[in-house]
């Protein structure tokens, strides 16, 4: 048994039956609705005839958002209607809705608000990921907006009027984050085509509007289905997996593509590798997520929290699947941290011949609740080219994306056959190498870029110590690939242990623990930080502040700001003081 016959097998037909049923018999499959636990049941029962007899459905209590149309229109300088949709979570305006002043700020980001003031306004955003709408609207808030309009993306001919949520905090809220990162404004959606309007009108003068929201924001249960594929227990690493997930609750319509065919992907998968289990090194987790469109991966962030120690102990990596196979996309695109960047990268290269693949650091979007955990994880998908974002205001997942229009013409079923088998190709190296195919240099390449960056910003933070410090993880990673790369070629001569195997493997998990959330997260291992979190643009999030320190002369905002930071560096240091720590005793045991 090896990749060729997984590759064989796998089928863009069975996952297009599968995505031609949910869409037409679960249209809709919001969390918390009749349908999003119809889907929840769909999900169970395809992975029981896939062969995953533990397949199940849990229950969960989420805070999750049924918005509805939003009432819109220009009051001045002339009257005009806007076809609107009110946002996930969006604060209800009161009956007579909410009037003020429009103000532009394009992507919405903070340096968008340079020299503009907010306050009282209503301000007109893209609706782009750069920041998510949930990041949009806190920083308006912040800012002191008392509304917010979010132009849908696509070419300027786009009609289509967008759904989408605003809630920051990740997951369900605590007491703690409830009071600081719950939505805190009115926020709509309107199309492009009115937007660009509004956006003229701007451009000649002041513009005033009007907007009523209708929504229902409140607990609900909602369900996430779970299906495991363990690993022969005469596996040497029996107990280990690699998780799969994705969301399987939708925006209204068809939703083909987000993510009906994601959760196809997983169906056929499961049922491919369920043939061949016996040959597998390491099992598989199958997570079907919800309130991921309208509670901020309440679903997955839950499935962290309630399965902690068996991800922190046995979880190698994380596959999420979301979107594959959209129509118009040429390129390859792979979101990851970069210990498995050489893997996939590889497989990629090999699969996908002369096609253009492009890599970016993963970052806290999506149903990526594993970063604190220290799971590392990649998302692989379908690209546009450079030019065509650029044409279209950014749409990466089309123009189409959290919309009515995203319906089952917008599936290319040839690149469908594409992107499974490079998810099968991806999953079989995973359940099955020795030696797990990670590489540490890569990381060890990015922090001491970033640390070296801040350097001297953060001289009174103590950043040099932590950069001399990160290079010596650098030259332990080193140490620690060349011996995976070696033990990996004895296997493949056939001369392998599973016992170093296993201290390898071991040793990666453990390192992965303590640099994931150091590359990925500001908050740190036991908490989440906000979606879209401005920090989450950059290497080390916890460090993000310290080029403001050579604006500040002495006083207290500089000396606050140095307290925060000196802690941020101690974590910095910590890490990588651990790191070669745990690579130095994995390999002295090796000698």
């Amino acid at each position: 048994m090896n990749e060729a016959a997984i590759l064989a097998e796998v089928s863009a037909d069975n996952i297009r039956l599968h995505v031609e049923r949910i869409v037409t018999e679960i249209p809709y499959r919001a969390a918390g609705s009749a349908n999003g636990r119809r889907m929840a049941e769909y999900s169970r029962d395809a992975m029981l005839t896939a062969g995953l007899a533990d397949a199940a459905i849990h229950e969960l209590p989420a805070i999750v958002s049924f918005p509805k149309h939003a009432e819109c229109r220009v009051v001045a300088p002339v009257e005009m209607g806007i076809q609107a949709n009110t946002l996930g979570h969006s604060l209800l305006t009161l009956e007579d809705g909410i009037d003020g002043e429009l103000l532009d700020v394009g992507g919405g980001a903070f340096s968008d608000y340079a020299g503009r003031d907010a306050r009282g306004k209503i301000i007109l955003t893209e609706l782009s990921y750069s920041p998510a709408r949930h990041e949009k609207q806190r920083i308006a808030g912040m800012r002191g907006a008392i509304g917010a309009v979010m132009m849908n993306w696509g070419h300027p001919e786009n009609t289509a009027v967008p759904f989408g949520s605003v809630k920051p905090v990740w997951g369900n809220p605590t007491p703690d984050n409830v009071r600081t990162e719950m939505p805190t404004i009115p926020c709509i959606g309107i199309a492009r085509t009115a937007g660009l309007t509004l956006r003229e009108m701007l451009g000649k003068g002041p513009v005033r509007l009007w907007f009523r929201t209708h929504v229902e924001n409140g607990w609900h249960p909602v369900q996430i289905t779970v299906a495991t594929m363990p690993a022969p227990t005469t596996s040497p690493e029996a107990d280990d997996f690699v998780l799969v997930g994705g969301h399987q609750d939708s925006w209204p319509g068809e939703a083909a593509t987000d993510n009906a065919a994601g959760n196809a992907c997983f169906i056929e998968l499961a049922r491919v590798f369920n043939r061949h289990r016996d040959a597998l090194r390491r099992g598989i987790t199958f997570g079907f997520w919800t309130a991921h469109e309208t509670g901020t991966m309440a679903g997955s962030s839950w499935f962290c929290d309630h399965n902690w120690d068996r991800l922190r102990a046995h979880c190698v990596a994380y596959l999420q699947i979301d979107q594959p196979a959209f129509i118009g996309a040429t390129e390859w695109s792979t979101a990851s941290n970069a210990e498995l960047k050489a893997f996939h990268s590889a497989i990629e290269k090999r699969l996908l011949g002369a096609k253009k693949a492009k890599w970016k650091r993963s970052a806290k979007n999506g149903d990526a609740s594993f970063f604190g955990i220290g799971i590392p994880m990649f998302h692989g998908e379908g690209s546009f080219t450079e030019a065509e974002l650029k044409a279209t205001a950014l749409a990466n997942l089309g123009w189409w994306h959290h919309s009515v229009e995203n319906r089952l013409d917008k599936m290319d079923w040839a690149l469908m056959q594409e992107h499974i088998r490079i998810y099968g190709a991806y999953l079989w190296e995973l359940c099955t190498a020795p030696v797990l195919p990670f590489r540490f240099v890569p990381v060890a390449e990015q922090v001491v870029g970033r640390l070296a960056e801040l350097a001297p910003a953060g001289s009174t933070a103590g950043l040099e110590s932590a950069l001399a410090a990160a290079k010596r993880f650098a030259a332990e990673a080193a140490r620690l690939d060349a011996r995976a790369a070696a033990e990996a070629a004895a296997f493949a001569g056939g001369r392998g242990s599973d016992d170093v195997a296993r201290l390898l493997n071991a040793t990666m998990k453990r390192l992965s623990r303590i640099l994931v959330p150091l590359q990925s997260t500001a908050i740190g291992t036991y908490g989440h930080d906000p979606y879209g979190y401005t920090p989450q643009t950059t290497m080390i999030p916890c460090l993000y502040d310290v080029p403001e320190l050579a604006g500040l002369a002495d006083g207290e905002a500089r000396w606050m700001l140095e307290t925060k930071l000196v802690r941020a560096r101690n974590r910095v240091a910590d890490a990588m003081a651990d790191s070669c720590l745990l690579i130095g005793d994995a390999l002295a045991r090796l000698r």
